[in-house]
C-alpha cells in the first residue's frame, strides 16, 4: 500500500510529493504563502482515503472536495472510482498543487473558488457525494459547514463525508449533524501506509 522515498511516497495507489521535492518548493515559490493551512500533505487524507476504500463510491461520481488543499482525496477519488471532481477552496494558492496531483497521478479535476457559505443549494444539486478533510480546525467554521451538510442533504447529496483529526470545533460539528441530520460519527484510525487517528461524520449512505 505505501512505498516512500525522501522525495515522494505511494498510498492507496497514488504518488505523493514530499515537501522537499523540487517540484513542491517550484510551486510554492510561485504560488506565494497559503492563507488557509492549505499548503502541506496533511496525515487526516489517510483517513478519508481508507474509509472510501472500505466503502467505495459508485463509479463515475460527481464529488466536490472542500477545502481540497493538495486535492488527494478527490485524485484518490477520480483513480480509484472514475469519479467527476471539483475541488474547491477559498485560497486558489492552493489549486497549482492539487492540478499538479492531479496530473501526476493521470487524473483531471476542476477547480472552484468559494467559500463554504457560498455553496449554495442549487449548486450542490450537481454532485453525488461531499467530501472535506481536515478542514474543521477553527471555531468559526463550526457553523459554515453544518449548514453546507444541512444544504447538501437538502440537495439530494447522497454522501457528505468529513474527516478531522479531532479537533474540537470538528467534534461538535459531528456531534451536532448526529443529532439534527442523523449523521453518523466514527472514531477511525490507520496503521499504514502512515499511522494517523481522527474522526468520520457521514451524512447519508
Amino acid at each position: 500500500m505505501a512505498e516512500s522515498t525522501s522525495l515522494s511516497r505511494r498510498m492507496f495507489g497514488l504518488t505523493v510529493r514530499n515537501n522537499a521535492h523540487a517540484d513542491m518548493r517550484r510551486l510554492r515559490r510561485e504560488a506565494g504563502d497559503a492563507s488557509l493551512h492549505g499548503n502541506k500533505f496533511w496525515k487526516s487524507s489517510c483517513l478519508t482515503m481508507d474509509f472510501l476504500k472500505r466503502h467505495p463510491l459508485e463509479s463515475g461520481a460527481r464529488v466536490l472536495d472542500l477545502g481540497c488543499g493538495w486535492g488527494l482525496g478527490g485524485i484518490f477519488c477520480a483513480k480509484e472510482f472514475d469519479a467527476q471532481v471539483t475541488s474547491l477552496d477559498a485560497d486558489p494558492s492552493v489549486f497549482p498543487f492539487a492540478e499538479y496531483h492531479a496530473e501526476l497521478n493521470g487524473v483531471q479535476i476542476k477547480t472552484w473558488r468559494c467559500r463554504y457559505e457560498k455553496v449554495t443549494e442549487a449548486a450542490l444539486r450537481d454532485f453525488d457525494a461531499v467530501i472535506g478533510t481536515d478542514i474543521c480546525f477553527w471555531d468559526k467554521l463550526e457553523a459554515p459547514l453544518y449548514n453546507l451538510t444541512r444544504r447538501a442533504l437538502r440537495a439530494g447529496v447522497e454522501r457528505v463525508l468529513l474527516v478531522d483529526p479531532g479537533r474540537s470545533p470538528f467534534r461538535r460539528l459531528a456531534a451536532r449533524a448526529q443529532e439534527k441530520l442523523d449523521a453518523q460519527y466514527h472514531e477511525w484510525q490507520t496503521q499504514r501506509p502512515l499511522k494517523a487517528t481522527g474522526c468520520i461524520m457521514l451524512a447519508g449512505k
